[in-house]
């Protein structure tokens, strides 16, 4: 492995980092992504001002990320293996994925929807105030689907790659482009450089997880399958929409179309294929991305055991 790590080792680091995150969940206070985001927001405000904007937006990116992964880097071979564990539970977030979005299934199925719009607005950015139940379902489960990828299985996958610092590179990376990566007057050309790696480092991570969502589709595979490869295309990132698409149609809900941002309306190309998504939808998109855990977490302990039978044999 790049990370040096033998696979059987690897896989034990892995499974362990998962079961810290499901039993303990994020830390409540004095997490790490927290005070990276505020170094980074620091950082933006010194930084994204006069000319050379994208070459300031890439300076920016380098100070943020380089030096924090180079020093865990170093501090892994210093600290021992758990370190590589720590690190996976610090960057996954997939218990978190779970503890922001049922609550909108709990306060849609009571009925109470000033509650649902409240907590849907924690975790995506568009408009809830006047949002309806299938607006707010639609918004769950695409946060669901998409952090599915972004938040689990990318992170999941560079800790194969690179073990623990390769986690937390895509993480820092990842909450680079979620707060800089917008095409807005502020943000077009100094963000843009967080923009495309973040494509980059996800580019292999979102169709997997994409292809994930087909092969857990059941009897909806070919819905799936279909949904990736003509609506894909049409999505403005060239990540989330393979992620997004595939994801609608494993469930077999219709996701996309008008949301609101900033008191607009934009009519976003559609996903899936089905009625309209509602309350249900959200555990549903909640297990689809727990099932995709479960599936590669067990094809790494798989490949690790073989491997270890076949080194016994050798």
């Amino acid at each position: 492995m790049l990370s040096g790590l033998p696979l059987p080792t690897l896989a034990l680091l892995l499974v362990a980092g998962i079961a810290l995150d499901l039993l303990l969940g994020e830390t409540r206070r004095w997490h790490p992504l927290v005070g990276f985001g505020n170094l980074a927001m620091f950082i933006e405000r010194r930084l994204n001002r006069g000319k050379a904007r994208l070459l300031r937006g890439l300076l920016a990116w380098l100070i943020a990320v380089l030096p924090i992964t180079l020093l865990f880097t170093g501090l892994v071979e210093l600290a021992g293996l758990w370190l590589h564990a720590l690190l996976l539970y610090f960057c996954i977030g997939l218990r978190s994925l779970r503890e922001h979005t049922l609550p909108i299934y709990d306060a849609l199925r009571g009925g109470d929807l000033a509650a649902a719009r409240l907590l849907t607005a924690r975790i995506v950015s568009r408009d809830t105030a006047h949002a309806q139940e299938t607006d707010l379902a639609k918004a769950g489960a695409e946060s669901l689907l998409e952090n599915g990828n972004d938040a689990v299985f990318g992170t999941l996958f560079w800790f194969v790659l690179l073990g623990g610092p390769g986690a937390l590179l895509f993480r820092l990376a990842n909450t680079l482009d979620a707060m800089w990566g917008y095409r807005s007057e502020r943000f077009n050309l100094f963000g843009r450089s967080a923009a495309r790696i973040d494509d980059a480092l996800n580019f292999i991570p979102a169709r997997l997880t994409a292809l994930s969502y087909v092969l857990l589709a059941g009897a909806g595979r070919a819905r799936a399958w279909q949904c990736w490869r003509t609506q894909a295309p049409a999505w403005s990132s060239p990540n989330a929409g393979p992620v997004m698409a595939s994801g609608a149609g494993a469930l077999g809900v219709s996701l996309g179309g008008a949301a609101v941002y900033d008191g607009e309306i934009e009519q976003r190309p559609p996903l899936g294929l089905g009625p309209a998504a509602s309350a249900g939808d959200i555990p549903r998109a909640w297990r689809l991305v727990l099932r995709t855990t479960l599936l590669w977490t067990g094809v790494i302990c798989l490949a690790a055991v073989l491997l270890s039978i076949g080194a016994a044999h050798a």
